[in-house]
């Protein structure tokens, strides 16, 4: 089933990240990269997955102390962009 990366971290949602990545992949090199679609054609593939992960959090009791802390420390889209920034200028990535 591909590399380790190709695995979700609850594995009855590998099915649907490995749709998800597959898509996305194809859609980024042949179209997004080439200027021939600005639109994420994945969208629904990607809803299917986060649904799954959301599932598998709330089985585990995970998702209610996840929505605690970002109620607790909510990030802003200030924040967030100041960080993507940051991690850029550190690696180039």
């Amino acid at each position: 089933m591909g590399n380790i990366m190709s695995a979700s971290f609850a594995p009855e949602c590998t099915d649907a990240k490995v749709k998800y990545d597959d898509c996305f992949n194809k859609w980024y090199s042949e179209k997004f990269l080439k200027g021939k679609s600005l639109e994420n054609e994945c969208t629904e593939l990607w809803d299917e997955y986060i649904t799954c992960v959301n599932t598998a959090l709330a089985k585990q009791k995970i998702k209610p102390m996840l929505d605690k802390a970002r109620e607790d420390q909510p990030f802003s889209k200030e924040e967030i962009k100041a960080d993507v920034q940051e991690h850029y200028e550190r690696t180039g990535k």
